[in-house]
């Protein structure tokens, strides 16, 4: 009989060829992504860079972004948060038939959903809002568009995030007399703050890169209705490729500013949860 560790260390090199293979396939991947970065980094320069940041145009596109963004993100939290507790808790007639709706954002072609709300404000319900608030080709499209697809991400979030969490201790909290409005709000809810915040940012960052629907429901009018994609192709419309790619590298180095923010506030959560006593 062979010893325990020469079985342990014939079984880790048998592994070899099959983490190896992972790692490559995985790292094909990774350096695809650097690659990318790193072509837009070296064809821009620092003054390229500044003089686009300088752009009266592009200035308003960043304001726009950063603003319709944020709104964007925190109506879909406002929109996830219950809808993804009711799917994940309550059984109830068509509830497979909502889920796929809710999933139809995320499979159609952007275009189309950008279509599809120009459609619907030309109905006489669309027109009678109209009336009141104007919609299409203004500012208020663009956040209807990045919240049209943004939210369907934020729903799938906490669809998952309640998944994952325990009906026990909310079980416990309605036994100690607690309603089930004050058992989500003290119980669930703290619980579920991690997947809150991946929610929020996740919808923002998708708010930051949605460029179908906007350009079909809002359209790129300079000083109006642009944002920081719809800056990437009207500077590619025009020849300005340096101004392209600079845009560019600013909506990259705001995903990974979100990004970066999201880890560290879970790595701070996580790190709390553990020494709490």
């Amino acid at each position: 009989m062979a010893p325990a560790g020469k079985k342990q260390e014939t079984s880790s090199r048998s592994d070899a060829p099959f983490v190896l293979a992972l790692a490559v396939i995985a790292g094909l991947y990774v350096g695809l992504i650097i690659a990318m970065v790193v072509a837009d980094a070296v064809f821009t320069t620092p003054r390229s860079l500044w003089r686009a940041l300088a752009s009266p145009e592009i200035n308003y596109a960043i304001k726009l972004s950063l603003i319709s963004c944020s709104i964007t993100a925190i109506l879909s939290l406002w929109v996830a948060v219950p809808t993804g507790y009711l799917m994940s808790r309550y059984r109830f007639p068509g509830k497979g038939v909502i889920d796929a709706i809710l999933d139809i954002p995320i499979v159609l072609p952007p275009l189309i959903v950008g279509l599809s709300l120009l459609i619907l404000f030309q109905t006489p319900l669309g027109r009678a809002i109209q009336q009141v608030i104007p919609v299409t080709y203004a500012i208020p499209s663009v956040i209807l568009a990045q919240f049209a697809v943004a939210c369907a991400f934020a729903v799938r979030t906490m669809n998952v995030t309640f998944d994952q969490i325990p009906t026990r201790n909310e079980q416990v909290a309605l036994t100690l007399g607690c309603t089930r409005r004050q058992a989500f709000w003290l119980v669930v809810l703290p619980e579920a703050r991690r997947g809150m915040l991946t929610a929020l940012t996740l919808a923002w960052a998708r708010a930051l890169g949605e460029f179908g629907p906007i350009l079909i429901f809002s359209g790129a009018t300079r000083g109006r209705t642009e944002v920081l994609p719809t800056t990437v192709f009207l500077e590619l419309s025009i020849g300005n490729l340096e101004a392209a790619v600079a845009v560019s590298l600013l909506m990259i180095l705001a995903a990974v500013a979100v990004l970066l923010l999201v880890r560290l506030l879970g790595a701070e959560a996580a790190f709390g949860k553990a020494v709490k006593p």
